[in-house]
């Protein structure tokens, strides 16, 4: 999708090559990552027990309801909290901006969460949710990045799509702000269509490590009951 939009080669930090990830490794994170494997590194404090099943469907319903608040935002619906002024930007970028924070509390949150149900269960997946936390540590600051490039991508997006509605006949006017009758014209619906693809991307993108610590849990290690 933001490949499309960018119209460039681009590459998510998860996508990344064991050569790559490798050299994203300084000596201190090498270090710590060897003692989470070694079960020397504080494991989160382990949390309730709970049916590994009762944690997917907790996490299922935050990601459901992520999911109808990008989905349903007025933002992007074209309603009383669309933008007023199409040829600019700026209100979308702060909209997007506040998803986006929402999107890193909620999903870090169940991150902990899951990371703190895997310490309590046994000693090898105590190391697993420490070894998790070294990772987030280390590629934190490429996702931050990685994230943070994509209003840029959407800003250029959005201008094309003006232009490109503005030079269509009978579609928007002047500018390509809003025309006859306050309709803004087909490309803002594109744009729009486009901005909640994007973020509902995002969420895909950020759920990955919940999904892979989801599936450890669903890993019933021996002497484990739950």
């Amino acid at each position: 999708m933001l490949q499309g939009l960018a119209g460039t080669e681009l590459r998510a930090p998860r996508q990344a090559s064991a050569d790559q990830l490798s050299q994203w490794f300084g000596w201190t994170d090498a270090i710590s990552l060897s003692a989470a494997l070694d079960g020397n590194a504080a494991a989160p404090a382990g949390g309730r027990l709970r049916p590994a099943e009762a944690e997917a469907r907790e996490c299922l319903r935050v990601r459901s309801a992520l999911a109808k608040a990008i989905a349903e935002d007025g933002a992007w619906q074209g309603g009383k909290e669309a933008p007023a002024a199409v040829a600019d930007f700026a209100p979308y970028r702060r909209r997007y901006l506040a998803q986006q924070q929402a999107l890193d509390a909620a999903v870090g949150s169940l991150r902990g969460r899951l990371r703190a149900v895997l310490a309590g269960r046994s000693p090898a997946m105590a190391r697993l949710a420490a070894v998790d936390v070294v990772m987030e540590q280390v590629l934190a600051a490429r996702e931050r990045s990685f994230l943070a490039s994509v209003p840029g991508m959407l800003e250029k997006h959005f201008g094309r799509l003006r232009t490109a509605g503005a030079e269509a006949p009978g579609d928007a006017g002047e500018g390509g702000e809003a025309g006859e009758g306050g309709q803004s014209g087909a490309w803002l619906e594109v744009f729009h269509g486009d901005i909640r693809n994007v973020l509902l991307a995002e969420l895909d993108f950020r759920f990955q490590p919940v999904e892979g610590l989801l599936e450890a849990l669903r890993m019933r290690p021996p002497g484990c009951h739950e």
